[in-house]
């Protein structure tokens, strides 16, 4: 059985998680879709997402009184990417699939000429720029399946990610706090 301050912050921060992500997306659509692109603003968004979780960690720690063991410390970190996952999921599944499904193919024509451009910079053979470009207009990133796929992946990061932030923030337990 999950403590009920454990799954209480996990879902609260979700949600935080989940608002901020599908603010920061909407934000970037409505004022120009090239910055989904942007890697300062990939770099600063993963800052925040950083500074939200060791808010949660932290602020468990104290609710718990610092007894704070690695299982709880990665389970409240596992619920709260779960639900702001799934809600950032959703929304992107919303938007790119019944808002606006046009952005999707644009987004995929600005990823297929920013690869390209960053392929010749690097002096890529034609050829492997060609195979590149041939598997990026296969694929369609943006649909339901593709999203639904990349939730899975990013699950599985965060959870590697909330297994090393765990360690970090776990208690240092000793058997008398058992007793």
């Amino acid at each position: 059985m999950v403590n009920e301050i454990i799954k209480r912050n996990g879902i609260t921060f979700g949600v935080i998680i989940g608002i901020i992500s599908s603010l920061v997306t909407a934000t970037i659509y409505a004022i120009d879709i090239n910055l989904f692109l942007s890697g300062w603003l990939g770099a600063s968004i993963i800052g925040l997402y950083l500074i939200v979780c060791i808010v949660l960690l932290t602020k468990t720690k104290k609710d718990l009184n610092g007894v704070f063991p690695y299982k709880e410390a990665f389970t409240t970190y596992f619920i709260a990417a779960l639900v702001g996952i799934a809600i950032s999921t959703a929304f992107n599944i919303i938007l790119f699939n019944f808002i606006d499904p046009g952005a999707k193919e644009t987004l995929k024509e600005l990823t297929a000429k920013y690869t390209m451009e960053m392929m010749q910079k690097f002096g890529a053979p034609a050829s492997t720029i060609k195979e590149a470009l041939k598997k990026l207009n296969e694929n369609n990133p943006y649909s339901i399946v593709e999203l639904l796929k990349g939730f899975v992946y990013s699950l599985v990061f965060n959870s590697i990610f909330g297994l090393i932030m765990a360690a970090f923030f776990k208690s240092n337990t000793t058997q008398q706090e058992y007793k």
